[in-house]
């Protein structure tokens, strides 16, 4: 198995094309989680408002195993609405003796980024939002995130709490994650819950609409299609800024049967006019330019694939003496264009039904697992995943193509004598060659 973390020939190719102006990026394939590009991607970075995508993440579990209703009532607490009312942070103000739905808060935090709402249904889901923080870290382990740590769920800067911040947690402790932490945390998000993407994609809404209290609110993913940076393709997925994490944003677009995945953190504004807006929507509109111009899903391994020279493998005690092998289902994968003839495959046998001759041993059932068959770059580089399950899409399982049943006694033991004089009649042969020599 090759479960590597390091950067493949694609990434090698990637870095080489592009320059992103930030502290950390990374590009991936929306389906496997094949990673094309990164810069800093195991660096702990601030993520500001990307935050709430683990909020999203644990909202919807809730929902799916029926801990939470999307009709269900939640009444304002204090601290929910203290947050909720400053405008300066990304806000719908909720009203200190209001009831809103889950379902209401959670178009509030996703589409507008809503600072109280994303409090409240951390209440909603843990009771607290101190016990919220330490299902989003259970979370953040199990999803693999090694270089994260949540301390709200939000994405605030702690400080803005006024000292009523979750607690055992600091004063001014804001939120950190790597770019390929922020980037499996998305690609798990999208694939577990993809309708998450219905209510990423919505340009605009009304909160609270027909009532005194309705805000219009305008989705600040501003490469939506209907929006100031428009990218065709582009459905989702979250915008962060703090004074510490800088100008962030986790993008996702789909066309054409493919979906990348890009995260910037701390965009720079490569244009001189320090504009953050234009900083992280302009890097991604270039990763994504980038994965869309020059990646494509091709059949490195077509179904019934047989590698030269290891055909079939060689059977004892059985009716047959040997067994034809092949691929169960053929193998494809997201890469660069032109590179397919720079990867190899390597097949790789179990160990536990071959013995030391290299022989199986009957009986065989048709379509049983050999082995595994794994394609690589002939560089030697390894291919990278965010997952070990991605990781498995780079290799198929390799199966006997037909049945061989276990030779009867009689036939054994004819074999045996027949052996036996065989080996008879060789040493005979040997020693009377020695006689003459």
């Amino acid at each position: 198995m090759f479960f590597s973390l390091f950067a493949g020939v694609d990434q090698a190719k990637a870095e080489a094309a592009l320059n992103v102006n930030a502290d950390g990026a990374i590009i991936v394939d929306g389906e496997t989680g094949k990673v094309l590009y990164e810069k800093n991607g195991d660096s702990s970075l601030g993520v500001a408002s990307m935050t709430k995508m683990m909020t999203e993440y644990l909202l919807l579990d809730a929902v799916k195993r029926g801990k939470v209703k999307w009709d269900q009532d939640y009444s304002v607490s204090e601290l929910v609405y203290k947050i909720s009312q400053p405008r300066d942070l990304s806000n719908v103000p909720l009203r200190r003796d209001g009831s809103y739905k889950v379902r209401e808060l959670y178009e509030a935090m996703a589409i507008y980024s809503a600072n109280g709402a994303t409090i409240a249904l951390a209440e909603v889901i843990a009771g607290s939002e101190t016990n919220f923080v330490k299902l989003m870290n259970e979370k953040a382990k199990k999803l693999g995130l090694k270089n994260s740590k949540f301390v709200n769920s939000t994405g605030l800067n702690n400080k803005d709490y006024h000292g009523e911040q979750p607690e055992g947690t600091g004063a001014d402790e804001e939120n950190v994650m790597s770019p390929r932490d922020v980037a499996t945390l998305a690609f798990h998000l999208i694939n577990d819950y993809p309708d998450v993407l219905k209510t990423a994609s919505t340009p605009r809404k009304t909160f609270r609409a027909g009532t005194t209290d309705k805000i219009d609110m305008i989705n600040w993913n501003w490469m939506l299609p209907e929006l100031d940076y428009g990218y065709k393709g582009m459905d989702g997925l979250k915008t962060g800024t703090t004074d510490f994490a800088g100008y962030c944003f986790t993008g996702t677009a789909a066309r054409d049967g493919k979906r990348f995945i890009t995260v910037i953190q701390n965009a720079k504004d490569s244009s001189g006019k320090n504009d953050g807006y234009r900083a992280r929507f302009g890097e991604t509109k270039k990763m994504l330019d980038y994965a869309f111009n020059n990646f494509s899903k091709e059949q490195l391994v077509p179904k019934h694939y047989q590698v030269k020279g290891h055909t079939t493998i060689p059977v004892i005690k059985g009716k047959e003496d040997q067994v034809k092998i092949y691929t169960k289902s053929a193998i494809k994968m997201v890469i660069q264009n032109g590179d397919k003839k720079n990867y190899q495959t390597e097949l790789v046998l179990d160990k536990t039904k071959i013995n030391k001759d290299g022989e199986l041993t009957a009986p065989i059932k048709k379509d049983e697992k050999i082995g595994y068959l794994t394609v690589k770059p002939k560089s030697g580089e390894k291919v990278s995943f965010l997952t070990g399950e991605g990781q498995k899409t780079a290799q198929v399982d390799v199966i006997a193509a037909q049945e061989v049943e276990k030779a009867n006694w009689f036939v054994l033991m004819m074999r045996g004598i027949g052996n036996f004089f065989g080996d008879v009649w060789d040493g005979i042969s040997s020693a009377v060659k020695g006689w003459f020599k």
